[in-house]
């Protein structure tokens, strides 16, 4: 790295680690119209769980009239959606900023353009009843980490206005194919026009809260 340039100072060992395990998509990318999944950009926060399909189950609970428990053929077996999303990550740029904050070193590469197919998250949620009063969709993960000295899941939070837009999913499928473990398999939350952290990997719970969320992740 040029040392004229105040933003490329040394890498510390931490940036190194988050780049060999993130990626961004290479520029050539760009001449596919959808980016093929190998290239796309892949941010994981903080591990990559292991998560089964036979076993996974989607809690929905919290301020609603029925609380509900979907595995995931109960998902799969419901009319779905297929939406090609450009998603870009909150953090694009950050190697740019003085200073440098720890995380991604991105400089432009962290965008892409897949194709999602899914089932709308309104229509799960809707079966719940969403009650009157509810101020937030809460979506838990089940990546979890230490961070500002606290175990922690991986937690985002929508008003329910923006939750339940009809091209919200509950995504399934990447380009055609079942989500890749890093993708957020075998269910994640894809939020068109939203940053990528707000499309919550390794969706497990969905919960209805009548104050706003201020979880880390959130805040």
């Amino acid at each position: 790295m040029s040392g004229g340039d105040p933003t490329t100072g040394p890498l510390t060992s931490e940036e190194l680690q988050l780049a060999t395990r993130n990626h961004g998509m290479p520029l050539e990318a760009l001449r596919y119209e959808i980016t093929p999944t190998g290239l796309h950009y892949l941010l994981v926060h903080f591990d990559i769980p292991d998560v089964d399909r036979e076993t996974w189950r989607l809690e929905i609970g919290g301020n609603v009239d029925s609380p509900r428990s979907l595995d995931y053929a109960d998902l799969t077996a419901l009319p779905a959606t297929t939406l090609p999303v450009t998603m870009e990550c909150a953090g694009n740029g950050r190697a740019r900023l003085i200073p440098r904050p720890i995380s991604q070193p991105w400089l432009v590469e962290a965008v892409g353009t897949a194709v999602w197919k899914g089932v709308p998250l309104r229509d799960v949620v809707a079966a719940a009843g969403v009650r009157p009063g509810t101020a937030e969709l809460v979506f838990s993960g089940a990546d979890t980490g230490v961070q500002g000295g606290e175990t922690q899941e991986y937690e985002r939070s929508l008003p329910p206005a923006e939750a339940l837009s009809p091209e919200v999913l509950l995504a399934y499928e990447m380009n055609g194919r079942p989500l890749e473990p890093q993708h957020g398999a075998p269910v994640r939350l894809v939020v068109p026009g939203w940053y990528g952290m707000t499309s919550v990997k390794w969706l497990l719970r969905i919960t209805a809260v009548t104050e706003p969320y201020r979880g880390n992740e959130q805040q």
